[in-house]
């Protein structure tokens, strides 16, 4: 079996993935592409980019992030803010909840398990 993998992730096609889940603000629209994932759904990675606006997120899974392009941040329940952009690496435990905050369309890559 071929090793999964982009040569260029600047130009992977995305995927329309619809309305961002859980809007508290605009109109946050998901794209993205799964470069990889277990057969029994254990784990993924690929890409995910949202354009601007705010949501109440939740990360069911471990996920780890490296932010490509844009901004935004990250507001947990407990009010820890995460700022993000291009090169900002976050990993986000299971559980983790908060806000998702984007202020310039965002893309990230991402591995979940």
């Amino acid at each position: 079996m071929p090793t999964p993998h982009w040569p260029k992730a600047s130009s992977v096609e995305l995927e329309d993935w619809g309305a961002g889940a859980n809007m508290l603000a605009g109109s946050p629209r998901a794209s993205g592409r799964i470069l990889s994932q277990n057969p029994n759904g254990s784990s993924e990675c690929g890409l995910w980019s949202c354009t601007p606006g705010t949501r109440k997120v939740t990360f069911a899974a471990d996920e780890f992030c490296h932010f490509l392009s844009g901004r935004g941040s990250y507001i947990h329940d407990d009010g820890e803010e995460i700022p993000v952009e291009a090169g900002t690496l976050v990993f986000f435990p299971a559980g983790w909840t908060g806000i998702s905050i984007i202020t310039q369309t965002l893309t990230k890559a991402f591995m979940c398990r």
